[in-house]
């Protein structure tokens, strides 16, 4: 396949079940005495301008930053320039980039060519009309070029919106309302999908304040990697009035921290055939990253419906999007004048000139570049570099990755699974744990500012996203500041 980033595929059942072995294992993380020291310090007397912004902000935004992904221990860092490989703070201080914008800017940050692109659109036709712009139809035929299966394609503001989008279709195409998603996985922040999230078995436990019951009660949950968890379900739905789809993250939820078979999604499509559900690919992170085809190229699917996000507006603003089938995704048209029923969908600066030539700009140079690939090459490198100071230093930790997607697992903060086809059940598991849970994930932030302390920017302090602009010296460089990072790393004997 032409530039595809995946040149591996481990074994997922080897690494869920070191995953699940990290959960029981005592918490390994760097000692109190380097956190306090060493890690707090730097921040004190190295981040005064970024401290300065965050506390001021707190006053005027909620929690004092508009994105979850800004939020890292002790404060946030305020980014003042990025270039290719590198963030650069409001101090001047440079830190290597492996959170790539939470992984649309697979060419590196700031790219040249898209920018100049932007700034040409700018001074000719500025960011939106309201009107069509040729941009919409340019990036529409790029898309199908490299994913013929996306015969049709309708740009939106964010990847939340297509996924609302894809539920709406899949009900009207079928006349059937449950949904089923995969535990674990993250489909956007709307009422119905915000239900199982991280955590598998999780249901509306954790994160569904503030939507009533009602919103969710048809969407449904089963294990990551469990067919006859899903059998079982789309069984069950039939007396239900049946699945009208099953959404997936294909390289497993949570951007493949949980990894699923190599052979899952095509099971996962024979039962959607079987049971007459549509089948949804959440290709928000691996569309144009693993592959220039996507996922569904890597793992030879045809999905009925396509999410888009990140990457398919270059790391502009406004970026996601659904797309498919001609038959489902015509379903989308407006459909008052027509008397038909079709899904209301809209957004006032969706597909705007800017977004929209961003995104095919971006594309035709990942094509050109051989992005996928290179990206995909250096995160096996970092990847196997990280594998080999796990086992210098003797640690409990787990890193694997898919291509591009890295992962590095130090405390099992994501790795816990309550599934079954109980709410009792679940409910209990997760009760009993949750205090655990939340100290490994504050174990899990602990680490990411010590990354952050030592100039490499992570999601969470356990994702990182390669990219072109990450040469030998950049992973290299990143290799060694990890080293000083688990050099202080400690068995804190709690569990």
């Amino acid at each position: 396949m032409d530039n595809c980033g995946i040149s591996r595929w481990d074994d997922p059942a080897e690494i869920n079940a070191r995953l699940k072995k990290l959960t029981g294992e005592p918490i390994y993380e760097v000692s109190e005495e380097y956190y306090k020291g060493e890690v707090l310090r730097y921040f004190d007397e190295k981040c005064g301008g970024s401290r300065a912004v965050f506390e001021e902000a707190k006053d005027y935004i909620p929690g004092g930053v508009q994105h979850n992904l800004a939020f890292n221990k002790p404060f946030p860092i305020c980014i003042a320039k990025a270039d290719g490989a590198y963030l650069y703070d409001a101090d001047g201080n440079r830190y290597i980039d492996f959170l790539q914008a939470g992984g649309p800017t697979i060419l590196g940050s700031n790219y040249e060519p898209i920018r100049s692109a932007v700034i040409k659109l700018l001074n000719e036709c500025g960011p939106v009309t309201g009107l069509l712009h040729e941009a919409e139809l340019m990036i529409a035929k790029e898309i199908h070029r490299h994913m013929p299966a996306v015969e049709m394609f309708r740009m939106l503001g964010s990847g939340t919106e297509a996924v609302m989008a894809s539920l709406r279709i899949a009900r009207i195409a079928t006349g059937k309302k449950r949904v089923i998603k995969i535990g674990g996985g993250y489909h956007g922040w709307s009422d119905q999908m915000v239900y199982g999230l991280k955590i598998p078995g999780s249901r509306a436990l954790l994160e569904s304040h503030g939507i009533p019951r009602a919103c969710y009660s048809l969407t449904d949950e089963v294990r990551p990697n469990d067919l006859n968890m899903l059998e079982a379900m789309l069984r069950k739905n039939r007396l239900r009035g049946g699945t009208a789809a099953v959404i997936v993250e294909p390289v497993g939820p949570e951007s493949g921290t949980r990894p699923v078979a190599r052979e899952y999604n095509a099971n996962v499509r024979a039962l959607c055939d079987k049971y007459g559900a549509l089948m949804i690919f959440d290709e928000v992170v691996t569309g144009f990253r693993v592959a220039l085809s996507g996922a569904q190229g890597y793992f030879g699917i045809v999905p009925d419906l396509t999410i888009f996000g990140k990457i398919v507006a270059g790391g502009y603003p406004a970026a996601g999007g659904v797309g498919g089938k001609r038959e489902y995704a015509s379903l989308m048209a407006a459909g008052v004048a027509t008397g038909k029923h079709r899904a209301y969908v809209g957004g006032t600066l969706a597909a705007n000139p800017l977004s929209s030539l961003a995104g095919y700009t971006a594309i035709r140079e990942i094509e050109r570049t051989n992005a996928c690939e290179i990206a995909g090459r250096q995160g096996d490198k970092l990847t196997d570099g990280l594998k080999g100071l796990i086992e210098t230093y003797d640690l409990p930790f787990v890193a694997y990755n898919q291509g591009s997607i890295v992962h590095l697992e130090c405390t099992g903060a994501m790795s816990f699974d309550y599934s079954s086809m109980s709410f009792v059940k679940s409910a209990i598991g997760l009760l009993r744990n949750k205090d655990m849970m939340t100290r490994r994930k504050e174990s899990m932030e602990r680490m990411g500012a010590a990354y952050m302390a030592n100039g490499v920017v992570t999601l969470a302090g356990s994702r990182l996203y390669t990219s072109l602009a990450d040469t030998d010296e950049v992973v290299a460089d990143a290799l060694t500041r990890f080293e000083s990072v688990f050099k202080q790393v400690k068995n804190t004997g709690m569990r």
